[in-house]
Parts: C-alpha cells; sequence; structure tokens
C-alpha cells in the first residue's frame, strides 16, 4: 500500500499516512496546535466526532 498525503479538512497543512489510522494519528498534533479551539469546543459530540471519521475516512480512501 502507499502512503497517502491529504490536506486537513480546516486548513492547508498536509499528513501523511499508509492507513486512515496512521494518518489520522499523524494528524492529531497538528490539530492540537492549530485548531485547539475544535478540539475543546464543548459542542461538538459524539456524533461529531463520528460524522468526521465517516467523512475523512471516505476522503483517505478515495485519495
Amino acid at each position: 500500500m502507499a502512503m497517502k498525503t491529504l490536506k486537513c479538512d480546516l486548513c492547508h497543512a498536509t499528513v501523511a499516512g499508509d492507513t486512515f489510522e496512521e494518518w489520522m494519528m499523524a494528524l492529531q498534533p497538528h490539530y492540537r496546535d492549530a485548531h485547539a479551539d475544535v478540539m475543546s469546543d464543548p459542542s461538538h459530540g459524539k456524533q461529531d466526532r463520528e460524522r468526521w471519521m465517516v467523512e475523512n475516512k471516505a476522503r483517505f480512501d478515495a485519495a
């Protein structure tokens, strides 16, 4: 499997990973630094996290 590089869903930063899980783990430090407001927003609940996973897995698979 070839490594895939995708842009962050909120900005133009790019992150690479061989699998969706690796890409997501590589994205976490960027999200914590650049999008701390999103990470700590109390209005984002379990449904928002699940929707993010579905949408970004589809983006990763399509890349």
